[in-house]
């Protein structure tokens, strides 16, 4: 079901610059096209949360602004940051740049894939070989990468993390990571993960949510440690399916926590809580709200890779819940494209 051959444009949504910027003071996602309508939208919640002098509102309105300009100019910055890791970064585990090889995976993981492809497989089937944490969540959980792996990666993050490169960090919400397309990753090891294992196990567990049509991804590392950031707040990912993987080091809390889909009402009356465990990885649709618990002790390193099918997101950005409204953009952009896939059952993703 794999789209495949012609190397495609993708695209981002020209919401990228107005919608789900997030404000980590308040703990509050906003949609800002102006001081007028910010207030209109957001006065009384922002109010609420402790923004209530005009100085307060005041700086608000400028990290705002700072971060749509920062927005703007993401795509050049990361471009130009990718071209100096390229020509003057040395790594300290080389080997992780070799296209990924079986030998990296758990055999968890290669026997859930290699199902996964085989004749006459089906999710029943499937499911047997992973760990349901939540039936009606549809949220699952299976080792990913054995420890060697994990540990020559997580060592390779610390040498660029301590190296003077520059770092273009995972998002607004986390000041602390590594974006794996700036540092030459994205090829060798996320986009065989995503074709060769993960597409085929996403097709049986979330075929309505474009799990055999994905096409693209956004992949990163984020890192909470004691001084640094500790938590996350809640929500949902600009992406159809999320592989989260707890890399390491040590740690103690810093559990993931789930509400419903992020359209559903009182989504986080009732929050499941799931423990991460090194070098497994957790499966759950983008649009799941979730968050992170406070970590209590050590660092813990995630890597997350946000999924993405252009065969359901071409109808309808998860970010602005509209038709995209498209702008050219380099490497997989925000999985967005022009074109609809060839070959694609329109029927399977309703």
């Amino acid at each position: 079901m794999a789209t495949g051959g012609v190397p495609r444009r993708f695209c981002r949504c020209a919401c990228f610059c107005s919608e789900n910027l997030y404000v980590a003071r308040y703990r509050l996602h906003v949609r800002f096209r102006g001081e007028e309508q910010l207030r209109r939208d957001y006065g009384p919640i922002l109010r609420s949360r402790g923004c209530v002098s005009p100085q307060d509102f005041q700086q608000l309105l400028a990290e705002l602004e700072k971060e749509v300009e920062r927005r703007q100019r993401l795509g050049q910055e990361a471009a130009a940051r990718k071209a100096l890791i390229a020509s003057s970064y040395h790594p300290v585990r080389p080997h992780i740049y070799n296209t990924l090889q079986d030998e990296a995976l758990a055999p968890e993981f290669l026997a859930a894939a290699e199902y996964s492809t085989s004749p006459g497989a089906d999710l029943e089937g499937l499911l047997q070989r992973l760990e349901t944490v939540s039936g009606e969540q549809r949220i699952y959980r299976l080792p990913v990468f054995t420890a060697p792996f994990c540990q020559a990666l997580l060592e390779e993050l610390e040498h660029f993390e301590h190296s003077d490169m520059p770092k273009g960090r995972p998002n607004t919400m986390n000041n602390y990571g590594v974006l794996l397309h700036e540092l030459g990753l994205d090829e060798p090891l996320v986009t065989p993960l995503r074709e060769r294992f993960l597409q085929p196990l996403m097709a049986l567990l979330y075929p309505d949510c474009g799990g055999g049509w994905l096409d693209s991804h956004r992949a990163f590392v984020v890192k909470y440690a004691p001084g640094q950031d500790r938590e996350l707040g809640c929500h949902y990912d600009n992406a159809e399916l999320t592989l989260n993987v707890a890399l390491g080091k040590a740690f103690t809390g810093g559990a993931l926590y789930f509400g419903d889909l992020f359209q559903a009402p009182s989504a986080l009356a009732r929050p499941l809580e799931v423990e991460h465990v090194v070098g497994q990885g957790i499966l759950h649709r983008g649009g799941q709200l979730h968050g992170a618990r406070p970590l209590g002790t050590g660092e813990r390193w995630n890597l997350v890779v946000w999924l993405r099918a252009s065969a359901v997101r071409n109808r309808l950005c998860p970010m602005c819940c509209r038709k995209p409204e498209l702008v050219d953009d380099d490497g997989f952009g925000d999985g967005f494209t022009r074109e609809e896939p060839t070959m694609v059952d329109v029927c399977a993703l309703t």
